[in-house]
């Protein structure tokens, strides 16, 4: 697909191909997981595809946390190794792209009767420096009551004893599927959305393929290849059912929330990773013109195609905000957006969804179908590498073709490269003067770099063009052209909610461009009036579903 431009416009042409390609692995699921597969495979030089049934990262991947973290609660649980093996994907994944995972510093408070004393705090974090291999500057720092409400004036001074300083890295978790996505087709990878599996060819009773339909077109095809891994997340023991594999170990699945306020409503300095009253830890998290905070972890059996963000969720985090930081007194109306995802993982009889371990593993049917469940965003890299190990000894005892080792660690992501994250600060630094002169303030160079990266410049240059006297409608005209250009954005939600992540991070946006985003729609892609009317409806819906309650 190395000549094929990553549009819808090019829709057939990418169907053609996978319609004729004899491949050496389909994927299926477009999430951080799928994407880290088709990377890691295609960069070795096995033919690969991928098609998801939606659009890329719509499930958990543009639902998570939205941090690339070491790991801090599994050294609570004394998982070790997981605390290791995260802590080195974690600086990997941070070198790869440093305009996506950013570093954050973050503060654990010390509460009389909280979870965490000063002692275990000091050696804990000692211990996550080194297991993760913590660069200098960002290792541990012990703070007292007053440095730590210097840092933080919000917490509570009566209950407050110190505080643990130490980094984390934050991401924007969809963006961060697609470039890994978008890198792979340098490689040779096929990527493909709305295109859904509905059963699997077999040969000599062998998974050799799958047949799909396309949900834009209707069209109905077969893709033939010699293995298949099953990455979707949530989905996979749906996939091993019409398989006939589903036995042994199964998904457990929970479900996290979060709550987006307006900056001046929960107005933190700082990202903070505290205590709830029940015993469990939460993040508060500023980033650019709101502040987040979550996470809810619960049993989840309803439909995992509408996962909501009840009002019992929402009352839960607000009391656990306001009990932090009693100063706030967060209410439901506070509420600008949320976004409730679910965690793929794998059951344990006996444990509550708190104590489930979040390692990945791999099940291999009779029939040779490969599933990957459990696992954690700050782990795609190296669990993609895991499965593709397994897949390339099967493969080349089939093909007798040697293919390369992995080298996912070097390759850096669309949107660099960048040699070191200070690169980035600087970057971020002209692009603030460049946009001065159009009345941008620095806030929308920060947002540019962190979503684009170097790829803001085709932006602005779009940007350029425009006569319009709406300096903002302008530049998210020109972020709509790019997307439908280079990131096969087939429908406006695609767009406000994967793309941009403006559902979430700027949800006025939507609706007061809504109309002129829907307007290039219906022109692009020749959508009829009656395709226009339904995206508004669903989008008017998901405004309030996730800001209301």
């Amino acid at each position: 697909m190395k000549n094929i431009k990553f549009t819808n416009h090019n829709r057939s042409k990418i169907v053609t191909e996978l319609e004729q390609t004899e491949y050496d692995l389909v994927v299926i699921g477009g999430g951080i997981t799928g994407a880290g597969i088709l990377l890691d495979a295609s960069s070795r030089g096995m033919k690969v595809a991928l098609v998801e049934k939606e659009d890329f990262a719509s499930g958990t991947s543009s639902r998570s946390s939205k941090l690339i973290h070491g790991g801090l609660r599994y050294l609570k649980q004394f998982e070790l190794s997981l605390v290791k093996e995260v802590g080195k994907e974690r600086a990997i994944v941070h070198r790869l792209a440093p305009h996506l995972v950013i570093p954050e510093k973050m503060l654990l408070p010390l509460i009389k009767n909280g979870s965490y004393s000063e002692w275990m705090t000091s050696i804990g974090l000692k211990v996550y420096d080194i297991l993760a291999d913590v660069e200098e500057e960002d290792k541990r720092k012990m703070k007292n009551k007053e440095e730590t409400l210097a840092l933080e004036p919000l917490l509570p001074e009566d209950i407050l004893k110190g505080s643990g300083y130490y980094a984390e890295y934050r991401t924007d978790d969809a963006r961060l599927t697609l470039e890994n996505i978008k890198t792979a087709i340098g490689y040779g990878g096929t990527p493909l959305n709305y295109t859904q599996v509905e059963e699997f060819i077999y040969n000599e009773g062998q998974v050799a393929g799958v047949k799909v339909i396309d949900k834009i077109s209707g069209e109905a095809y077969s893709i033939n290849s010699r293995f298949i891994i099953n990455a979707t997340g949530p989905w996979v023991d749906e996939l091993r059912e019409v398989n006939h594999s589903k036995e042994g170990k199964q998904l457990h699945l929970t479900k996290g929330v979060h709550l987006v306020f307006p900056r001046e409503k929960l107005p933190l300095k700082q990202s903070v990773y505290f205590d709830i009253p029940d015993g469990r830890m939460m993040f508060a998290i500023p980033r650019g013109k709101v502040t987040y905070a979550g996470t809810t972890d619960t049993n989840y059996t309803l439909d995992k195609n509408e996962v909501r963000t009840t009002i019992e969720d929402a009352d839960y985090l607000l009391n656990a905000i306001n009990n932090m930081f009693p100063t706030v007194n967060l209410v439901r109306k506070d509420i600008i957006s949320s976004w409730a995802g679910l965690r793929p993982l794998i059951h344990e009889e006996g444990k509550s969804p708190s104590e489930l371990s979040r390692k990945d593993e791999i099940f291999i049917s009779d029939s040779g179908l490969i599933s990957m469940a459990g696992g954690k965003l700050t782990g795609y890299r190296k669990m993609a590498e895991k499965v593709v190990n397994k897949l390339q000894k099967k493969l080349e005892r089939t093909t007798h073709i040697e293919y390369k080792e992995v080298f996912t660690h070097k390759i850096p992501l669309v949107g660099g490269p960048w040699k070191k994250y200070k690169q980035v600060k600087k970057y971020v630094k002209k692009l603030t003067q460049d946009l001065e002169q159009y009345g941008f303030e620095p806030y929308t160079a920060w947002y540019l770099t962190t979503t684009y990266g170097r790829q803001s410049e085709q932006i602005i240059a779009v940007f350029k063009t425009k006569s319009g006297d709406d300096k903002n409608e302008n530049l998210i005209l020109a972020e709509l052209d790019f997307c439908i250009q280079n990131e096969m954005v087939v429908t406006p939600m695609d767009f406000f909610f994967r793309r941009t992540g403006m559902l979430y991070f700027d949800i006025e946006s939507v609706t007061k461009y809504l109309e002129k985003i829907l307007t290039v729609f219906g022109v692009s892609f020749n959508y009829s009036a009656e395709q226009i009317n339904v995206f508004r409806e669903t989008i008017e819906k998901e405004v309030i579903k996730h800001s209301s309650f």
